[in-house]
C-alpha cells in the first residue's frame, strides 16, 4: 500500500508543473487578447427593455449599425444613422460606402424608413451596402435596450425578427471646447491650449498657443467610450513651449478611449488606461 501512496505522490508532483504551466499559457493568450482575466468567470450584465415614452428624444441622434441579419458589420466607411426630429423626420448617415439621406415614418414602436438617395462611390466592403439598403427598407418596428450604460435600438421586420441592431453614439459628453488641464499628470493650464472636439463630425480643432492644429476621429462602435485622433497637423511657428505642443500631440496619438470624470472634466486615456490627457470644459465667445 505505502508503495502506490508514494507512486500517486510522485506522479502528482510531475503533472503540477505540467498543469502550472497550461494554465500559464492560457493566460497569456486571454491577455493577449485584451481580456480581463480576473473577470473571465464574471457573468454578463443582461439586456434590459427601455420603455419608449417620448420616441422623438429617445431616438434622435447618431446610431451605429453594428450586427445586421445577426451578424457583424464590417465596412470600409463608418455604417450609421442619424435620426434627425427637428428637420421633419429625416434620416441620413452612411451605409458603410456611401452618404445617404431619406425620412421616416414613426408611430409608437412602428418605424418605416423612405426612399434612400445616396452617393455613387464604388466600395469593396465586407458588408454588402446594398444588403444594408435593403435591410432598412424591411424595417417595420424597433425596441430600445440598454447593457452596461450603452443604449442599443433593435429594428424588426413585420414578422418581428430583429434584423438589424444601432447602437447610440457614445461620445456627445467630448464635444465642444475644452482647456488642456493635464498632459501626463503635469498641469498645463497656464499654457492656454485648447481643443474643439466634434465627435459627430469627427474632427478636432485646437489652439496651442503657438500653433493652430487639426485632425481627425475615429470611433469604434464595438467598444464604449473608444476614441482616437489620427492625422493631426498643426501650423509651423517656432515658439518657447514647443515641448508642450509636441507632448499634446503625441498624447492626443496615444489616446485610445475617454473617461467622463465629472460634468466639466474629461480624461482621454492610452491603451493601458493610463490617463494621457485631463481636459476641462471651457465656454468660448
Amino acid at each position: 500500500m505505502r508503495k502506490y501512496i508514494v507512486f500517486a505522490l510522485l506522479m502528482a508532483m510531475l503533472m503540477a508543473p505540467a498543469t502550472m504551466d497550461a494554465r500559464k499559457k492560457k493566460d497569456k493568450k486571454l491577455e493577449k487578447r485584451g481580456v480581463n482575466i480576473e473577470n473571465v468567470n464574471a457573468v454578463e450584465q443582461p439586456m434590459q427593455e427601455v420603455t419608449i415614452t417620448n420616441p422623438a428624444q429617445q431616438l434622435y441622434g447618431e446610431w451605429d449599425i453594428v450586427t445586421m441579419r445577426k451578424k457583424k458589420v464590417y465596412s470600409l466607411e463608418r455604417a450609421y444613422l442619424y435620426l434627425d426630429f427637428k428637420g421633419g423626420n429625416k434620416v441620413y448617415g452612411n451605409n458603410g460606402c456611401n452618404t445617404i439621406n431619406g425620412t421616416f415614418q414613426l408611430s409608437g414602436n412602428n418605424i418605416k424608413f423612405g426612399e434612400f438617395i445616396s452617393t455613387g462611390e464604388s466600395c469593396r466592403n465586407v458588408t454588402n451596402e446594398k444588403t444594408i439598403m435593403h435591410t432598412l427598407a424591411d424595417v417595420r418596428r424597433y425596441t430600445l435596450q440598454t447593457q452596461y450604460n450603452a443604449q442599443y435600438m433593435n429594428l424588426m421586420n413585420s414578422k418581428g425578427a430583429v434584423i438589424m441592431v444601432l447602437k447610440r453614439h457614445n461620445l456627445d459628453a467630448m464635444n465642444g471646447p475644452w482647456l488642456v488641464k493635464e498632459i501626463n499628470s503635469e498641469n498645463v493650464s497656464e499654457k492656454n491650449m485648447r481643443l474643439v472636439i466634434d465627435a459627430l463630425m469627427q474632427t478636432i480643432h485646437g489652439d496651442t498657443g503657438c500653433n493652430i492644429i487639426n485632425g481627425i476621429i475615429t470611433l469604434d462602435p464595438t467598444k464604449d467610450m473608444a476614441i482616437q485622433f489620427e492625422d493631426l497637423h498643426s501650423t509651423e511657428n517656432d515658439c518657447e513651449d514647443i515641448d508642450y505642443e509636441t507632448a499634446l500631440l503625441l498624447a492626443l496619438e496615444t489616446t485610445v478611449s475617454c473617461k467622463r470624470i465629472n460634468p466639466y472634466e474629461m480624461a482621454l486615456l492610452d491603451s493601458k488606461g493610463a490617463i494621457v490627457l485631463m481636459l476641462q470644459r471651457i465656454n468660448l465667445r
